[in-house]
């Protein structure tokens, strides 16, 4: 509808210096006419839209212009308020800037969606940690969240194993994994380098012994994409591990069973070849493991739906787990006792 698209070009223009014709109209799927023909009824109508003539012309707004979030229907207006983690912005320091937010956007809706926020947070509830856990909030989480948001170095002592190191980090972002938080971050450069150019890591954030911001500030790298690098990572961690395999043969019930007993990204490898069932409609893949340890006590939990062939040592560990069940259900049943 124009009366969307027009409102997404207000909200565009607010949020830029200026943008060129060709630039608005792959925002808004429209053509470059239509961009212009946008901005004359924006005109028209109050909306100060200003168009630079030239090559490097374009359309800005002037005199400060804001418009109010009236344009908002309730299904936008409840999602506005879902996309925040009240519980992790506290721990960063900013529940005091996330209530102040909330109140000015609300205060900007209009009367029949003020209960926005109360009927989104009845509905919708993110509890980030994971179950059997108590969440604890590391101390130094809010200096670090601060640095991120300032673009500021700090000199951090980081736990690694036994050892303590020191080092001074451009810190990018901040990722909340199963109730854990970690930092992506980069060394700094040496001397007055102004950015690090080594790799992205990934630290705990419960494994800083310190973290002291510095007064210098960095070049962000405008490259740098913090959910494509994290998903990088977790991916990379997820194969690291993965240091054994085991050959199973499955049943179909086994098969359709095994992303819920081992690893996710196991589960894929081992059933992404082409495997061939046998007359019994059983396959027979390789499982990429983390330990013969870990894959004993996952494969355990498929029963007599899976068969270890190798190693010979876990065969033999899962035949002496099935003789000590039929000695414990191969009896008679044992009467009770009144």
């Amino acid at each position: 509808m124009r009366a969307a698209r027009l409102i997404k070009m207000v909200l565009l223009l607010q949020s830029r210096p200026a943008m060129t014709a060709a630039e608005l109209a792959r925002e808004l799927q429209v053509s470059e006419r239509t961009v212009t023909r946008d901005a004359q009824a924006l005109s028209e109508a109050g909306v100060p839209v200003y168009a630079d003539r030239g090559r490097a012309g374009g359309y800005r707004l002037v005199g400060g212009y804001r418009t109010r979030l009236t344009g908002l229907a309730r299904s936008e207006a409840e999602a506005l308020f879902l996309s925040g983690v009240p519980a992790a912005l506290r721990e960063m320091g900013l529940g005091d800037a996330h209530s102040a937010a909330r109140l000015k956007v609300s205060a900007a809706l209009l009367p029949s969606l003020r209960d926005a926020p109360d009927s989104a947070a009845q509905r919708f509830h993110l509890d980030a940690p994971a179950w059997f856990r108590e969440p604890e909030t590391p101390a130094l989480l809010p200096a670090v969240a601060e640095a991120v948001w300032d673009d500021r170095r700090v000199s951090a002592r980081y736990r690694r194993g036994e050892a303590e190191v020191e080092r001074v980090l451009e810190p990018y972002g901040l990722v909340l994994k199963a109730g854990v938080w970690y930092l992506c971050a980069r060394v700094a450069g040496g001397g007055s380098c102004r950015t690090g150019d080594g790799p992205f890591r990934t630290y705990r954030i419960d494994r800083f012994g310190a973290v002291e911001p510095l007064e210098e500030q960095f070049a962000r790298d405008p490259d740098f994409d913090l959910p494509g690098h994290w998903a990088a990572q977790a991916e990379r961690f997820a194969r690291s591990i993965l240091r054994a395999e085991v050959v199973v043969r499955l049943s179909p019930e086994g098969a359709r069973m095994l992303r819920y007993a081992v690893d996710p990204l196991s589960a894929r490898e081992a059933l992404s070849g082409p495997v061939e069932p046998d007359g019994a409609g059983w396959v027979t893949v390789t499982l990429p493991v983390e330990s013969e340890e870990v894959a004993h006590a996952q494969l355990t939990t498929l029963g007599a739906e899976a068969e270890v062939l190798a190693p010979r040592s876990l065969r033999e560990r899962f035949a002496a787990d099935a003789a000590r069940l039929a000695a414990l259900y191969g009896g008679p049943r044992p009467r009770r006792r009144r």
